[in-house]
């Protein structure tokens, strides 16, 4: 049964309380982005900082397909205010977390809300709207996504740096504790103004399936992000980081296989096997992987080349960052439309895809020396074909399936977008690394660098870790001015001539000019490289839409098939 009966006031309403809970999930990330330094400072803790994202994103990745088949059996509603319940608990506890073991706990906690409210969000909108009606819902979901790569950098920056609300002075708790309102009210409205819907009284839960897919996402997921810090006691003990990740790997492989087996038996399996007999399916959702990896492929990296070129700050860049998000919400908006007005997706889908291809491709043109205009015209390019491509994967594979399996088909579409992005993180940022450290050398041989390593600031910069990785000499680089602050004052505090004095501050003018021209050069050769391997992704994405089979989208009350 759907929701298409209640009225247009009550469906925008809950559009807006879904939306705004979904708004929280995708302000997360970019807003923990800005607090890091600050958490890390504060905490100590420089060598965890990666549990707090790794924890969120592990549990987040779990708790979406296992709430896509959940809210199938017991309603969409209630599926939502648990969500939503639990990510504002976690928001709130997280601001109150006193050690960083506190944060990551409730980060994970707050991790299993975002994964429900991801899976449910754009399922709703099936309950709510005929197929015909879905476009344009799709399309502003998408676009908060959009939103929240500028909003969340500059909210997170402000609230971190002290801002001043109602007399109280913020600091990093506090992007966190903006959660909490705007779930309360989100719960609120859910709770009231969406009606649950009747489902059949005899659930059959797959406990076995459950737990096999969860093994097999946490160990993907462990292998491919912050490997080397989740298990450090491990290569404490001499244990070789590949093999950690060989071992995970093929924790993975083989945790998949039994799943497969275990969704055969199943009387009500969390995937039911026969959605890949849908040819829509399959190469929507193989589509959807390599769109994940390739949509973080352009703007994570398109944020640290305007950090390390233009010495923009986060919330400076993700400024930067309007005219990709000005193209991505334009077409998001307007491809749900039009798709909503002619039930057709596919000419907009393959267009899409492949302008993004182009326009990804086109990134690799840029210089040190490329103006932000330049840029600014790539990233509106970029952002029109990514932003035309994420509301009509969603229609097409929700238009292929009965209401009573669009939870797990839609949860689906959004694992595997995730997944892209993890996975793609770990391939490109790999792929960065390695075009940096084959550009620069050996790091240690820096003559900043072992400047660097005789100075006060040493441990704060380079910690107790005596390796230095791309990452490192990046975030020196931003650095640049804090560093050279540092070093004049404890210049001027010497009792040395001052002729003296600025010959030393010169030569470290010098030394960091020298470096930062080096380390620009090897940042963008390396990002080159990156934008190659997304643009090909891409490329292979458009092969597979070209193939799909499109089924013009249902239109009227008695249009879902399943209701």
């Amino acid at each position: 049964m759907s929701l298409h009966h209640i009225s247009s006031r009550e469906k925008l309403i809950v559009m807006l309380a879904v939306m705004s809970a979904l708004l929280l999930v995708a302000l997360d990330q970019t807003i923990m982005s800005t607090a890091v330094a600050a958490i890390a400072q504060q905490f100590n803790s420089f060598s965890s900082i990666g549990f707090v994202f790794t924890a969120y994103l592990l549990t987040t990745t779990i708790a979406t397909p296992l709430a896509g088949k959940l809210s199938d059996m017991y309603g969409r509603r209630l599926l939502l205010l648990i969500g939503v319940s639990i990510f504002t608990i976690g928001s709130w506890m997280s601001g109150h977390s006193p050690t960083i073991d506190a944060l990551i706990l409730w980060r994970a906690v707050q991790g299993v809300g975002g994964g429900i409210i991801s899976a449910n969000a754009f399922t709703i909108i099936g309950d709510l709207f005929t197929p015909r009606e879905r476009g344009k819902w799709q399309g502003l979901s998408g676009a908060v996504f959009g939103l929240s790569s500028v909003a969340g950098p500059l909210i997170g920056g402000w609230l971190t740096d002290g801002a001043h609300i109602f007399g109280i002075v913020t600091d990093w708790r506090w992007t966190f504790f903006v959660n909490v309102p705007v779930g309360i009210i989100a719960f609120i409205i859910i709770a009231r103004y969406c009606p649950p819907i009747k489902h059949d009284a005899e659930h059959h839960p797959d406990y076995v399936g459950a737990t096999l897919i969860t093994v097999a996402l946490a160990s993907l997921v462990l292998a491919v992000d912050n490997t080397q810090i989740v298990f450090q006691s491990l290569v404490n003990a001499g244990v070789a980081v590949a093999t950690i990740k060989a071992a995970l790997f093929t924790i993975a492989i083989v945790a998949t296989g039994l799943f497969i087996l275990a969704e055969y038996r199943a009387k009500q399996p969390i995937v039911p096997l026969w959605f890949y007999k849908n040819r829509t399916f399959v190469l929507v959702t193989s589509a959807m992987l390599l769109f994940g990896a390739a949509f973080i492929g352009s703007i994570l990296y398109l944020t640290q080349f305007n950090q390390q070129v233009f010495g923009a700050s986060a919330a400076t860049a993700g400024v930067m960052l309007l005219p990709f998000v000005g193209g991505m919400m334009v077409t998001s908006i307007a491809s749900g439309q039009i798709a909503s007005r002619t039930g057709r997706y596919k000419t907009m889908m393959v267009a899409g895809v492949g302008i993004a291809a182009v326009a990804i491709y086109s990134l690799t043109m840029l210089e040190p020396t490329t103006p932000f205009w330049q840029e600014g015209i790539r990233m509106v390019f970029v952002g029109l074909g990514l932003g035309m491509v994420m509301p009509l994967m969603n229609l097409a594979v929700q238009n292929e399936f009965d209401q009573k399996d669009l939870g797990v088909a839609t949860s689906t579409v959004q694992l595997t977008r995730g997944l892209g992005s993890t996975l793609g993180t770990a391939i490109l940022s790999g792929a960065l690394t390695a075009g940096i450290i084959a550009s620069l050398g050996n790091p240690s041989n820096i003559p900043y660098i072992q400047q660097l390593k005789q100075s006060p600031q040493a441990s704060a910069l380079f910690g107790t870790n005596s390796d230095i990785n791309s990452d490192t000499l990046l975030a020196i680089n931003s650095q640049r001015s804090a560093i050279k602050a540092g070093a004049t004052q404890a210049i001027n505090a010497t009792p040395a001539p001052a002729a003296v004095k600025q010959a030393q501050i010169k030569a470290i003018d010098t030394m960091q000019s020298n470096y930062n021209r080096d380390v620009v050069d090897a940042f963008a050769n390396g990002l080159h490289t990156v934008f190659i391997i997304a643009s090909s992704l891409m490329g292979v994405a458009f092969v597979l839409v070209l193939f799909v089979k499109e089924r013009q989208l249902r239109s009227g009350i008695d249009a879902t098939p399943g209701e």
